[in-house]
C-alpha cells in the first residue's frame, strides 16, 4: 500500500483538519499523538498496551538504535518492525536532537556530526548519507532528514546558519535515501524567527517531500511564542501534505497545535511524567507520591474508562511508587497514554462534528494547566 495522505474535513472554526494518513502498515485518522519508543520500547509499557489504547504508530530513535543494539541487529531481525514486534507504522527521527543535546562532545562541519556516545565516549560521524542508511535499515514507514536543532534563545546568525545547513542537509537526504517502502520527510527549522522559518519552508516545499515537521519548538521557549511561531509557520506548508509538530505532547499544546492546523504530534513527556509519578487527569495533573493521597481510595481520574482508573485507587497507586514498586510506572504510564488519546479522539470528534471550540473551552474549564 502506497503512502497517502487525505484532508477529510477542514473545520469552519479555525486551521484544525481531520485527516486519513496511509502508511505501508496501515492507516491513522489525524490529528495523531504518537507515543515515543525512543530504544525500541514505549518504557514501561508492552506492544499489546499501545494496541489496547488505540496507538496506530509509535517512534523510534534513530541515535539511541544506532548506538544500541546497533542498526545492522535490528536490519537482521528484519527491520524495526520486526525486532520490537508492532504491526502498525512507525516513524523514526533522524537522531539530530540526540546528537546535540546528549552527545558528550561534538563538532558540527558541513560534513555532518562528529560527537562521542553519552554510553561510552566512542566517536561516531552522522552524515546525512550515514543517517539515512540507518533509517533505511531500520525500515520505519517514515523517516526523518537530519537536522540543525538549536536550543531558545539562540542568535539569528547562528540560527541563520543552522537553518540554511538543515535545507542542504534535507537535500543530500533526499539524493542518499532509496527505500520504496519508506517515506522521507522535511523538517523546519529557524528557532522563532519569522523570516528563517519562511525561508527554510520555501526551500523545503521546493524538493517536494511528503510531509512536513516543524522543528526547534518545545526547547524552552514560552508556550505562546510557540503558538505565535506556528501561527506563521503551518501557512507556509503545502496543504495536501501531513504537518508533524515534532516534541510537543502537553493537552494544552495538542488542542492549540491541532487548532493551528497540525496533523502530527510526538513526546516523551506523558511517560517521563508518569515515572515520577505524575497524572494527566480531567482536572489536571496529580502528583501521586504527595501525602493527601495515602488515604484517597478514590480512582485516578474519576472520568477516565482506562484500566487503571477502573481498578485501582489513589491510595495504591502512592503506596506503590512510595515502595518503589515497577507496577507504579506501569500503571501510571498507561493511564496518561490513554487520557492523551481520549484527548486526540475528542480532538478529531470536534473538527468532524463541528464544535471544537466549545470542547475546547469544556476541557479547559475543568483542565488545570
Amino acid at each position: 500500500m502506497d503512502f497517502k495522505f487525505e484532508v477529510i474535513k477542514q473545520s469552519d472554526e479555525n486551521r484544525g483538519r481531520l485527516g486519513k494518513l496511509t502508511t505501508f502498515h496501515g492507516q491513522i485518522e489525524t490529528p495523531v499523538f504518537m507515543p515515543v519508543g525512543t530504544q525500541g520500547t514505549v518504557k514501561a509499557m508492552t506492544v499489546d498496551d499501545l494496541h489496547q489504547i488505540g496507538f496506530k504508530m509509535i517512534l523510534g530513535n534513530t541515535y539511541h538504535l544506532y548506538l544500541r543494539p546497533g542498526a545492522d541487529i535490528v536490519a537482521e531481525a528484519g527491520g524495526l518492525h520486526q525486532f520490537i514486534n508492532w504491526s502498525e507504522s512507525l516513524l523514526t527521527d533522524s537522531g539530530g536532537f540526540q546528537v546535540f543535546s546528549l552527545a558528550k562532545l561534538n563538532k558540527i562541519t558541513e560534513e555532518g556530526v562528529k560527537f562521542r556516545s553519552h554510553l561510552d565516549g566512542s566517536p561516531h560521524l552522522f552524515t546525512p548519507e550515514k543517517v539515512m542508511e540507518i533509517e533505511m535499515a531500520l525500515g520505519a514507514d517514515i523517516a526523518m532528514v537530519f537536522d540543525v536543532c538549536l536550543p531558545y534563545p539562540s542568535p539569528y546568525e547562528a540560527a541563520k546558519e543552522a537553518m540554511e545547513r538543515t535545507n542542504r542537509w534535507a537535500e543530500r537526504c533526499l539524493k542518499a535515501h532509496n527505500r520504496r517502502d519508506q517515506v522521507l520527510f522535511g523538517i523546519v527549522q529557524g528557532v522563532t524567527y519569522r523570516d528563517l522559518r519562511e525561508s527554510s519552508a520555501r526551500v523545503l516545499r521546493s524538493m517536494g517531500f511528503p510531509g512536513y515537521a516543524i522543528g526547534g519548538l518545545s526547547v524552552g521557549e514560552p508556550k505562546p511564542l510557540m503558538y505565535e511561531t506556528l501561527d506563521y509557520t503551518v501557512p507556509l506548508l503545502p496543504e495536501d501534505k501531513p504537518r508533524y509538530l515534532m516534541g510537543v505532547g502537553s493537552p494544552d499544546a495538542l488542542w492549540e497545535g491541532a487548532e493551528r492546523g497540525i496533523d502530527m504530534f510526538d513526546c516523551v513527556f506523558p511517560t517521563r511524567i508518569a515515572r515520577n509519578g505524575t497524572a494527566l487527569t480531567s482536572q489536571g495533573r496529580v502528583i501521586i507520591r504527595d501525602a493527601k493521597y495515602a488515604r484517597d481510595f478514590t480512582p485516578l481520574d474519576p472520568n477516565c474508562a482506562c484500566k487503571t482508573c477502573v481498578s485501582y485507587t489513589r491510595a495504591y497507586l502512592r503506596h506503590l511508587f512510595k515502595a518503589g514498586e515497577i507496577l507504579g510506572a506501569h500503571l501510571v504510564t498507561y493511564h496518561n497514554l490513554f487520557f492523551l488519546e481520549q484527548v486526540m479522539r475528542e480532538i478529531r470528534e470536534g473538527i468532524r462534528n463541528g464544535d471544537f471550540q466549545e470542547r475546547k473551552r469544556e476541557f479547559f474549564s475543568k483542565y488545570s494547566r
